[in-house]
């Protein structure tokens, strides 16, 4: 075959392979088009389904794309994923002991690593014993996710008032779990519990619930920041907190981000640090609390972000988003505020320490929690209305 012949159909080929590579980027450059007329929108999800007082949203942990709602009453309910047909059914009823009211109630959940093979839960709520105690429990289910069989307390302690007990309970990537606690309550932490590091109040804890400690319930892991403090409760992880009701861990680096209420001016961000002390009752956000003048910061983490009243009173912490749908929030911290509606986007440089803080929309009713599902993408609970919903663009 002469040269000429062989030029001649290498550049048919040539031809045709640049035009499908033509039509390939077109197709994506179609897909990719944003909306010029897209906002950010409050959507409501699972019209069929409302729930009594609402306070978080936990996934399952076995790949049955499950979500579980906490109602503040005692009980918690499960459905899947799939608005088409969520089949929602009573997972647990803790009702006959939860004291709930106010702030008090079933307030987080969180399943052990391996519930699949270990049928293992784990609660924290509030009940009644001679006064108003925290609890932390552990639920033994039947192995495969079978009935809930029996439940064994691993840490309670008092609360002084029925404000500020916190909520969140979660693993961590380090298997270990952490549990959220407010300064005990009232107003101004009258006891100045959360400096206290002989007090579960007003902390971050974290146990080994994989191991048996001195107690004969769970285990102290061996690099907890106060472990050989004298008088320092070990359990404690982080201290200053005023009430931490919203913690949650960004899947992809493993941080924990905290949502912590503020007093009267102030609601703060936080990123957990070992050891760290966020400052309360001394500060409030980045302000001087107590004394309200020249107070001495030394030794404290400032938060990486605060709001004052004009945009709310009363943070609900969320999620970094890590879901697929909202492209141009992935990696921003999603949260909101009770009182107010907001709903914010904040990026934090880790380098710079500069946080850029977005309003987003606003929800009507009252924003209790943020959820998050297996794929990452983001729901919203309202306390107020029962009701679910999600952040959407368009």
């Amino acid at each position: 075959m002469s040269k000429g012949i062989w030029s001649f159909i290498f550049l048919i080929v040539l031809s045709l392979s640049c035009t499908k590579t033509e039509i390939v980027q077109k197709e994506e450059e179609e897909e990719e088009q944003p909306n010029p007329n897209a906002i950010w929108q409050v959507r409501d999800v699972f019209s069929n389904l409302e729930f009594l007082k609402p306070v978080e949203m936990v996934r399952a942990v076995d790949g049955s794309n499950r979500l579980f709602v906490l109602e503040q009453r005692g009980k918690v309910f499960s459905f899947v994923n799939d608005e088409g047909n969520p089949g929602l059914s009573l997972f647990l009823d803790l009702t006959d002991r939860v004291k709930s009211g106010g702030e008090l109630g079933l307030l987080g959940m969180a399943f052990h690593p391996s519930f699949e093979i270990n049928g293992k839960l784990y609660v924290h709520y509030t009940r009644e014993n001679a006064g108003t105690e925290t609890v932390i429990s552990l639920l033994q289910f039947a192995k495969g996710g079978g009935n809930f069989l029996s439940e064994e307390v691993l840490l309670s302690y008092k609360q002084p008032f029925a404000n500020h007990n916190a909520g969140s309970i979660q693993f961590g990537k380090d298997g270990y779990l952490y549990i959220t606690s407010g300064d005990g309550g009232s107003g101004g932490d009258p006891q100045n519990n959360a400096q206290n590091l002989n007090s579960y109040l007003g902390k971050i804890l974290r146990i080994d619930v994989d191991a048996i400690g001195e107690n004969s319930k769970y285990g102290i892991p061996p690099d907890n920041p106060f472990i050989n403090t004298s008088g320092a409760k070990p359990e404690i992880y982080a201290y200053g907190m005023r009430n931490p009701w919203k913690m949650t861990m960004d899947r992809e680096t493993g941080k924990f981000w905290i949502g912590d209420v503020g007093q009267s001016t102030k609601e703060e961000i936080d990123i957990l640090e070992k050891g760290g002390n966020y400052g309360w009752k001394i500060t409030e956000g980045f302000d001087c609390f107590s004394p309200a003048n020249n107070c001495d910061k030394t030794g404290l983490i400032d938060p990486i972000f605060d709001y004052g009243t004009n945009d709310g009173r009363s943070i609900t912490g969320g999620y970094v988003y890590r879901g697929t749908k909202l492209k141009n929030i992935i990696g921003h911290y999603v949260y909101g505020d009770y009182v107010s509606g907001g709903i914010w986007a904040l990026k934090y440089d880790e380098t710079t320490k500069k946080a850029t803080n977005t309003r987003l929309t606003s929800l009507v009713g009252a924003l209790s929690s943020f959820g998050e599902d297996e794929s990452g993408e983001i729901f919203m609970l309202n306390y107020q209305t029962g009701k679910l919903h999600k952040l959407v663009f368009e």
